[in-house]
């Protein structure tokens, strides 16, 4: 087989299995409202959970910073790319979440691999959660380390792999909150299993940060829990994109020695840094974001009750509404679009076979109103 037939055969399975991905450029879209083709939408496909994304003082701060810094960082952190701005963010996570240092990523997908190719040798074994990003089970596969994955949110099975390893060292990974059905993982079961193992604990809490806790803390704070490793990213509540590791000084200090991402890659533009940590001073002071997203999900929840779609128990802004097939997930995410909402069907790989479903994203930007009329528009077209 030559390498377009490959290619070739590979995109037909795609198509014929209602499972080929294509990209639409939006004139906008990580608000309220998208547009596409001059076409308005309400948005519940997006992640920018507390509508951070288009605040005054975040925009201005990153203009600000890019009249400063301009518009790159000019090089890896390690050679010229490393700016007083991303330092005075890194110490502002820090203590905000409780850590002694911070090291910023381009983004989360790279801290986690960043961090698991750093971290494994051939004797270690990774322990993750069944249902973890891909980012972290991609990067654990291409690790030298044994990779095995217990039941999604059982103790009883993560505890029974850790107690079958015999030597080398074992990395245990989970999620705050799941991206794909909203749930959240019991950190502080998971976080004694790790100890008890003498393991190490690295959560990315990517849907949990900025959203849940005290002043938006997060998925470990919540639950009182420290994780050895804490992965926050930007692309969610704070708006922009990029993340964070929260470690200690001594693994900070490593991962600056053998973090491939962080040697290697071009450092977040600092300016981008400004915006960051403008937006996290948005985060800590304006509880009523975090009030009025916590209302419409309660809200999305009490009135999908009437639907005859199976609605995962997701107490977060992801609320997933199973279909089944791959098929009837695309029809009724084109219903909904003609009716003038836009919402993604995801479906397999990304999802298991079967469980194909609407992605619904909650915000703070959306109204009790927004909701109603959702939730008419599946009703009329589901009944």
């Amino acid at each position: 087989m030559t390498w377009q037939q490959r290619i070739d055969s590979a995109l037909a399975w795609r198509r014929a299995s209602d499972s080929f991905r294509t990209r639409q450029a939006n004139q906008q879209g990580s608000g309220r409202y998208l547009i596409q083709n001059d076409t308005r939408y309400l948005n519940f496909s997006s992640n920018d959970y507390l509508g951070i994304s288009h605040h005054a003082e975040v925009v201005n701060a990153w203009q600000q910073g890019a009249e400063i810094y301009g518009i790159g960082s000019g090089g890896s952190g390690h050679v010229t790319g490393y700016h007083e701005a991303h330092q005075r963010f890194e110490q502002q996570l820090a203590d905000w979440l409780g850590y002694p240092r911070a090291l910023l990523f381009i983004s989360g997908f790279a801290a986690n691999q960043a961090l698991i190719a750093a971290l494994t040798e051939k004797s270690d074994r990774i322990v993750a959660d069944k249902l973890s990003h891909a980012s972290l089970l991609e990067a654990a596969m291409h690790s030298p380390a044994q990779l095995r994955r217990f039941a999604h949110n059982d103790i009883a099975s993560l505890q029974t792999l850790l107690a079958s390893q015999t030597d080398g060292q074992q990395l245990v990974i989970t999620e705050g909150i799941f991206s794909m059905d909203g749930d959240a993982a019991p950190l502080a079961e998971i976080a004694q299993a790790t100890r008890e193992a003498q393991g190490l604990l690295m959560v990315d809490d990517a849907h949990g940060i900025g959203v849940i806790g005290e002043e938006g803390r997060g998925s470990c704070y919540q639950q009182h829990v420290k994780p050895d490793l804490l992965v926050v990213t930007f692309g969610k509540a704070f708006g922009a994109s990029g993340a964070a590791v929260l470690c200690s000084e001594s693994m900070a200090d490593y991962l600056l020695q053998s973090a491939r991402h962080l040697i290697y890659s071009t450092a977040m533009p600092p300016a981008q840094a400004c915006a960051l940590s403008a937006a996290l001073n948005v985060i800590r002071s304006e509880d009523s974001r975090r009030t009025q997203l916590h209302a419409n999900i309660a809200h999305f929840r009490a009135g999908s009750a009437q639907l005859p779609l199976q609605l995962m128990a997701s107490q977060t802004a992801i609320q997933p509404l199973i279909v089944g097939g791959n098929q009837p997930a695309l029809n009724l995410a084109a219903t909904l679009r003609e009716r003038g909402f836009w919402l993604t069907a995801i479906r397999p790989p990304t999802v298991p076979a079967g469980t194909a479903r609407l992605r619904v994203t909650l915000t703070a930007s959306h109204t009790r109103e927004d909701i109603d009329k959702l939730l008419e528009a599946l009703y009329d077209a589901t009944r």
